[in-house]
């Protein structure tokens, strides 16, 4: 049922499209407001496309099986209605809404460390919800008579310049834990590590994008001139998750939690498009939101297909699967070239266009331009660091290979039908990116002409 929004979607129309808007609750004075804009297009196509996947891949699922499927399509349900949300307090409720299927599913199909990953996880998230609910109340109650959360009306209302800033860091607190922004990042990598390799494939490819989303939907479209004043830091908080990331991933044993903190270390790429202010880098933003998402859902795929076949979740006691299990070694090793921006994949024009969206942003000085922009180059050099010798001690050597009852199952049917769904996207993006920039370039000219015109 996603896929028909592409048939009805005007591509050279920036306005919201598909709209509904009825009133909910009399009371409150309260609608359901919902729309696709540009923005909203692609994270909702990649929404459909790997639950549809997540979906096949709960397939050894057993044990309460109906309940698992239930929840990850209602957690799909709370994820699409937060990118087509038009409306505030709804945006909020379906913000919350996902988290419960989350909590469920990592505390009753998760490792052994379940309990302690899905209640770090309901901590955080839940706690940032408190500074989202907070900024929505506050924008709606400002300056008017009736409360609105109408988007499209808080688009248009201008602010006090403190107030406007305190709103932002309200929101700025709320995405970071989602997206995540270090320090805020650490449920991340246990909560990849206990969970379910389906629900990691939602976890990575869409539910971190929605604290992306937020932070162009409401901190950049809603807040412009504390985005301005907000931006210089975020590239700098950027710039160091890159490198901190890629630096922390190499010392992780639990295979999972590596490829967790990899998610992390591309994320800062995403925050540098989304604060250079320029055309080039928010639209190789919204690439990179696509590109992880597939990428990201793949790795975590294999991760856990591979424990499905040899019970070990440390890279110290793997090694030597290449020969045994051959199909799910060449998956593993041109996915892992994806992620470190080979190129012709589609991680390699979505780093490129945010590089160059850096550089030609109007904003910043030369130097600081160099400056992020070797950060950036060096977090490029350390991410084949981590992922190479990842594919060096998973399937390379003897130690396995050698052992007794050494004997595994390469990749079924549904495996590999699964792995080239998500592989196909990724060189399709990296050969022809202009169909993802089909879809938000006119929504992002006119967000950035907005922008600039209210200053």
């Amino acid at each position: 049922m996603t896929y028909a929004f592409v048939y009805y979607f005007q591509l050279n129309d920036p306005l919201s499209q598909l709209t509904e808007n009825y009133k909910w609750i009399q009371f409150f004075d309260f609608y359901w407001r919902l729309g696709i804009d540009g923005l909203s297009i692609a994270p909702i196509l990649l929404t459909g496309f790997i639950t549809t996947l997540a979906t096949l891949a709960a397939w050894p699922v057993t044990r309460d099986s109906r309940l698992f499927h239930f929840l990850m399509l209602a957690m799909y349900s709370g994820q699409i209605g937060l990118f087509s949300s038009q409306d505030l307090l709804l945006f909020f409720i379906m913000w919350e809404l996902e988290l419960i299927p989350v909590y469920v599913l990592l505390s009753m199909w998760g490792g052994k460390k379940r309990l302690y990953s899905a209640t770090k996880f309901i901590l955080y998230t839940a706690g940032s919800s408190i500074f989202l609910l907070i900024g929505a109340l506050g924008i709606a109650l400002y300056g008017s008579n009736q409360p609105t959360f109408n988007f499209e009306t808080s688009a248009n209302q201008s602010y006090p310049a403190a107030l406007e800033i305190l709103f932002y860091i309200v929101f700025l607190i709320a995405f970071a834990v989602k997206l995540p922004i270090i320090p805020f990042h650490t449920w991340l990598p246990d909560t990849h590590g206990e969970a379910h390799y389906s629900t990691c494939m939602l976890l990575a490819g869409i539910l971190l994008k929605m604290g992306a989303y937020g932070l162009i939907r409401i901190n950049m479209e809603l807040l412009p001139r504390a985005h301005s004043i907000f931006s210089p830091y975020l590239i700098i908080v950027g710039a160091i998750q890159i490198i901190y990331a890629a630096s922390t991933s190499p010392g992780q044993r639990n295979l999972k939690k590596r490829i967790a903190y990899s998610s992390v270390s591309h994320m800062g790429f995403l925050i540098i498009g989304i604060s250079s202010i320029s055309d080039m880098g928010l639209n190789g933003a919204v690439l990179q939101i696509v590109s992880h998402g597939f990428i990201g859902a793949a790795l975590f795929f294999l991760a856990g297909t591979g424990y499905d076949r040899i019970r070990l979740a440390y890279l110290d006691e793997m090694g030597g699967l290449a020969a045994p299990m051959p199909k799910i070694f060449t998956m593993f090793s041109i996915l892992s070239l994806a992620s470190l921006a080979l190129p012709g994949m589609s991680g390699f024009f979505a780093e490129l266009i945010i590089f160059f969206g850096i550089i030609t942003g109007p904003k910043y000085l030369l130097i600081s331009k160099i400056l992020i922009t070797f950060v950036m180059a060096v977090g490029m050099i350390l991410t084949p660091i981590y992922l190479l010798s990842m594919l060096r001690q998973m399937f390379y050597g003897y130690k396995l290979f050698t052992a007794p009852n050494s004997y595994f199952f390469d990749a079924g049917p549904r495996e590999l039908f699964v792995s080239i769904s998500l592989l196909l996207p990724v060189i399709g993006i990296g050969i022809y990116p202009d169909f993802i920039f089909s879809l938000s370039v006119d929504k992002i000219e006119t967000l950035l002409s907005n922008y600039f015109y209210s200053f």
